[in-house]
């Protein structure tokens, strides 16, 4: 099916594993002429991906000096520049769009070189809770222009379409009054949903169980997405949305002081954090507090507020990752190192004999308990369903093509973020390459099986007390 026809050009900027393994997914589903699409990117990586689609390819690094240079003489008004690099600003990419009006995606808010891990930066200032908001400050410039969508990816994005749907779900089996979905514009009227629910935390809660033909050697850090993307937000401080319901903040807790609010961060690193969470078919688990932005757009977005601006009600929001168990490893290492990265990096793709991404949405405190809402999908899946991809990447790109498509049948809304975009519309285009989506209720907690071998502090009247969660 096509979704959608295209007739200005498209720029992919970065051509990683999500580049590869979106383009066929953009030539199967947007009517475009290959003539007009033009991949820019670092590195040669790719190269012969491009060639296999007949795909102009070219190798270029975007700086802060030649931004200007390398992309206006390919841009246009009515192009598309669908960003998949690391190292360039998103913000200063959103800026030039608006300018030269054309559409936008990116899967995540990118610094320029370095600002993931710059020592001279504040945690708080190399946060992803700072880079949302410079890049939710462009919102009064963008409006009405071209659309601009920020951080849509599986997760940050996808998920955010799972929270929805999630909330839909639990609504209808204990019989809430929620006879049709508001539009994603009425940010009051989900976050009342979620409030009169009862929800008091969601967890982007992920187990992927991916395993390769060859085992992680030492002084390799091994992954099934971006190497340099993981290691770059493990090493940013553990972000989470603060939720209304929770009592005191961690001892190593802080405030922003700036921005929505919405969001805390501890002053430890993300993969070097973790948490309980549960999945339907790992069951109880620990995974990283690895910050993402949908930890604080969630959290934000889903902030109920009196007619005087305080805050009714808010859930905690955060990302509970277990990865591969070679990424496992490599973190581990990683740590041992005082997080400098291994002098060798390996992407899991054609190695991958086995294994699943679980990846989906774990939304507690409601009267059913906690209910996880996702995608599972096999290797095995994966391959048959798109070429050049692996069960996490296409969780990504799958999402990225949804994106890409609701900006061109949407194209004049300025910034969006995922909370704001219609997510019938994006499941309905993401949920083929999804694998099996399900929802599952649990009656697990994270009290569960707690203080059998070891006496532990716990807050036993309120499960979902963040520090119940937290891994001491």
């Amino acid at each position: 099916m096509k979704h959608a026809t295209f007739r200005g050009r498209l720029v992919m900027l970065g051509f990683g594993s999500i580049g590869q393994g979106v383009l066929p997914l953009i030539l199967r589903h947007i009517d475009i002429a290959r003539d007009d699409i033009t991949i820019v990117t670092a590195e040669p990586r790719g190269r012969e991906v491009a060639a296999e689609y007949g795909i102009r390819f070219v190798e270029q690094a975007v700086t802060r000096d030649n931004l200007r240079d390398v992309l206006v003489p390919r841009l246009r008004k009515g192009d598309f520049l669908l960003n998949l690099s690391v190292d360039v600003s998103s913000v200063e990419l959103m800026k030039l769009c608006q300018e030269l009006d054309v559409l936008y995606l990116d899967t995540v808010v990118e610094p320029w070189a370095g600002g993931y891990t710059d020592p001279a930066l504040s945690p708080s200032q190399r946060s992803n809770y700072a880079m949302r908001e410079e890049a939710i400050a462009l919102r009064e410039m963008a409006r009405g222009g071209p659309t601009s969508i920020t951080a849509h990816g599986a997760n940050p994005g996808l998920v955010s379409h799972f929270v929805k749907q999630a909330l839909l779900d639990i609504a209808r089996d204990t019989d809430a009054p929620v006879t049709v979905p508001p539009p994603a514009s009425d940010r009051a009227a989900w976050a009342k949903i979620a409030a009169e629910l009862g929800v008091k935390v969601i967890h982007i809660a992920e187990r992927d169980t991916q395993v390769a033909d060859r085992p992680k050697k030492p002084g390799e850090f091994v992954n099934t997405w971006s190497v340099d993307g993981f290691v770059g937000e493990g090493c940013q401080p553990a972000e989470l949305g603060w939720g209304t319901h929770e009592k005191a903040l961690p001892a190593d807790g802080h405030r922003h002081g700036f921005g929505c609010d919405a969001a805390i961060y501890l002053m430890r690193p993300g993969a070097s954090t973790r948490v309980r969470t549960w999945t339907p078919l790992e069951g109880p688990l620990h995974g990283f507090l690895i910050t993402h932005n949908e930890s604080i757009s969630i959290a934000d977005y889903y902030t109920l507020r009196d007619p005087d601006g305080r805050v009714l009600y808010r859930p905690t929001a955060h990302y509970a990752y277990h990865p591969c168990d070679d990424a496992v490893l490599s973190v581990h290492e990683l740590a041992g190192k005082n997080w400098q990265m291994q002098d060798e990096k390996r992407l899991m793709t054609d190695e991958i004999v086995s294994g699943i991404d679980e990846l989906g949405v774990l939304l507690m405190g409601h009267a059913k308990g906690a209910y996880w809402y996702g995608s599972r999908l096999s290797i095995g899946q994966a391959r048959e369903l798109v070429p050049h991809n692996n069960a996490t990447s296409l969780q990504v790109t799958a999402a990225v093509l949804a994106g890409v498509i609701w900006a061109i049948e949407n194209p004049r809304r300025g910034l969006v973020e995922s909370d704001e975009m219609d997510h019938a519309r994006i499941l309905e285009i993401c949920r083929p390459y999804l694998g099996e989506v399900v929802g599952v209720y649990s009656d697990w907690t994270p009290l569960q099986g707690r203080g059998v071998l070891f006496p532990e502090e716990l807050d036993r009247s309120d499960p979902w007390q963040f520090r119940n969660i937290r891994v001491a």
